[in-house]
């Protein structure tokens, strides 16, 4: 079980290695075969671990393995440890499976790329970084690999760094992030201070409120961050900058996902601090509502599914904050499988089209790609929380939780709600124009079909395994039913919110009818066109400017930032550093020409210069005494 967790960990950063110095001597092929391998050989791993926690009771389910200390000061000790536990186990699985299949699909998506190999490498380092992060064994190790996540991710989404706008996505993806770090660090360094350590255990000490609300405080805003949540949300659709196999992995299973995992983690904190676990639900469920808006005026493919991401993250800490952390993570599972696939499929029409993006150049794939279209209606449908889809079971448990949590629960549940009936609207919007209606102009002028070839297989098998999870996945936990998960993962997050049977049955009947109303609404305008868009200018300004946010950032921020940076370039950078450096050396060459006069060769020179050091050496002794 030790074993199979090391090697879940080390096979993804062995690939990297592998690729790195292998270089040119292996082929690009070799470069995905090798890191698709090693994705495999981490979920054998990931598995090993899990069977073996299976013959394991209560406090045996939890395990550490220390390879060696590594770092000491004082009675401060860090070692360099993985957690085998089940909350680890559960991440493993879906970070290792669902990295597997994506990485594998990019064999085929970037068949061609000239740079495949550079893509394979990172892509075995970011699925190394993210099992770095939810395996490693106390938070110094945790850090790690969030700070890790964030530079595989920002050298992925800058992948192509010959588009300025690449670039640009992937600084600020890591600025964001970076804010996210520093306000994690902040709440080590307390933990330190109170607590002399950074292992799990230390969060469930007796700490003072205002000490338990920092430390949450600052878990938070990694979380929100990482996990694009209000108000750190603006990098995420400008990640679609990179490859679609990125915006699956990152957006999907993994990196964004990673904030849900930290709450949970360290939900002894949480609960300690109430106020903060409460406002964590807040922004999840404000985070949900605002990204359903902002997707109903997208014209871009990957950032609907984007802002549907956000959307989703958004459910889930709205469960995980209310304390319904079994029910946040298994939707956590179930929105790796649904929009994974997305993504993927999503990826197999810009594949189809010469990498066109825009919707509204789309129409008609129905019948060209039947296959394709059936896999994104099931993920579709999924998403939205269609019986019998995964989303149902996962989406609709998240929001029984919220109603029974009290007041403020039942403020977040209608919220909720409402996100349902916008994700039916949003998303099958993106369908309809997609797939439904005559072909285009542009689709009839640069279609291609798939081939059925090494590239087409492994695009095409692997969108099929997550159809076939986005169907049959959520049945693994029909609350109040059958509840494996909550099982599994109770010995290490014990939930603080149990809904009712018929909470649970009005949540889901209400969260049905809703999404299918929004499904329904879709069809009358963009399906059956039978129903004009309604214009509100002021409305479609907001949404297409979402919010306003980045502008209210470009003012608040990075302006004064600009300013700042030219007003101490002109009048310190370029006076006491520029122009001195520049003075000092006109000084120095001057100087040198009046010694280099001085040297005229003549003996009587030199000569006369001695005796009259000489001589003011004796008067100046001479005056001493």
């Amino acid at each position: 079980m030790v074993w199979g967790a090391w090697i879940c960990l080390l096979s993804p950063l062995a690939a990297a290695g592998l690729i790195t110095l292998g270089g040119a001597r292996l082929s690009r092929r070799a470069a995905g075969y090798t890191a698709t391998l090693s994705c495999f050989v981490a979920f054998g791993g990931a598995l090993a671990s899990f069977i073996g926690l299976l013959g394991r009771e209560g406090s045996q389910r939890q395990l550490v393995s220390t390879a060696w200390t590594w770092i000491s000061g004082g009675s401060y000790r860090s070692g360099l440890e993985v957690m085998i536990d089940p909350l680890s186990v559960f991440m493993m699985l879906i970070v290792s499976g669902v990295g597997a299949l994506i990485v594998g699909y990019s064999i085929g998506y970037m068949d061609g790329d000239g740079e495949e190999r550079r893509y394979f490498a990172y892509m075995s380092l970011f699925v190394f970084s993210m099992l770095l992060l939810v395996q490693g064994g106390n938070l110094l190790l945790l850090l790690a690999g969030w700070g890790m996540v964030g530079l595989s991710s920002y050298l992925l989404i800058g992948f192509w760094h010959d588009r300025p706008s690449a670039i640009a996505a992937a600084k600020k993806a890591f600025v964001m992030n970076a804010i996210g770090d520093a306000t994690m660090a902040l709440a080590f360094f307390l933990l330190i201070e109170k607590g002399h350590s950074l292992e799990f255990g230390i969060l469930g000490g007796q700490f003072s409120s205002t000490v338990a609300n920092l430390v949450a405080l600052g878990l938070l805003g990694g979380a929100v961050a990482k996990s694009a949540q209000l108000p750190l949300q603006t990098w995420l659709p400008d990640a679609m900058e990179g490859p679609t196999p990125v915006s699956a992995l990152i957006h999907a299973a993994t990196m964004v996902t990673a904030g849900v995992y930290l709450i949970v983690r360290t939900h002894t904190i949480f609960e300690q601090a109430p106020k903060v676990a409460d406002l964590a639900a807040g922004l999840g469920a404000a985070t949900l509502l605002v990204a359903g808006l902002i997707a109903l005026v997208q014209v871009d493919i990957k950032r609907v599914i984007a802002y549907s991401t956000m959307s989703q993250i958004g459910y889930m800490f709205l469960g995980t904050g209310l304390g319904a952390y079994a029910n946040g993570m298994f939707h956590l599972m179930t929105h790796a499988f649904f929009k994974a696939l997305l993504f993927m499929a999503a990826g197999i029409v810009i594949h189809a089209l010469a990498a066109e993006q825009d919707m509204r150049k789309m129409g008609g794939l129905r019948r060209l790609m039947p296959r394709t279209y059936l896999a994104f209606l099931i993920g579709s449908l999924a998403l939205v929380g269609i019986f019998p889809f995964s989303g149902f079971f996962s989406k609709d448990s998240i929001l029984a939780s919220a109603m029974a949590h009290g007041a403020y629960g039942y403020l977040l549940w209608v919220v909720g709600l409402a996100g349902t009936f916008l994700t039916g609207l949003y998303t099958f919007r993106m369908l309809f124009l997609v797939f439904w209606g005559e072909p285009s102009a542009f689709v009839r002028e640069h279609f291609h079909a798939l081939q059925r070839d090494v590239v087409g297989v492994s695009m095409a098998s692997t969108v099929g395994v997550l159809a076939v999870l986005a169907v049959i996945g959520g049945w693994l936990q029909w609350a109040p039913l059958w509840h494996p998960v909550e099982t599994w993962l109770q010995t290490v997050a014990e939930p603080t919110v149990s809904p009712k049977n018929w909470q649970e049955a009005v949540s889901s009947a209400l969260a049905l009818a809703l999404g299918l109303a929004g499904i329904g609404v879709a069809w009358l305008v963009y399906g059956a066109r039978r129903v004009a868009v309604p214009r509100f200018a002021l409305a479609q300004r907001i949404l297409e400017h979402k919010f306003y946010f980045d502008e209210a950032y470009d003012v608040l921020f990075y302006a004064p930032a600009v300013f700042l940076a030219g007003l101490l370039r002109r009048g310190v950078e370029q006076p006491l550093i520029a122009d001195t450096g520049r003075d000092l050396a006109d000084d120095t060459r001057d100087l040198g020409r009046i010694v280099a006069r001085a040297q005229t060769g003549l003996l009587r020179t030199y000569a006369l210069a001695i005796a009259s050091s000489v001589a003011v050496l004796a008067v100046v002794f001479v005056a001493v005494k």
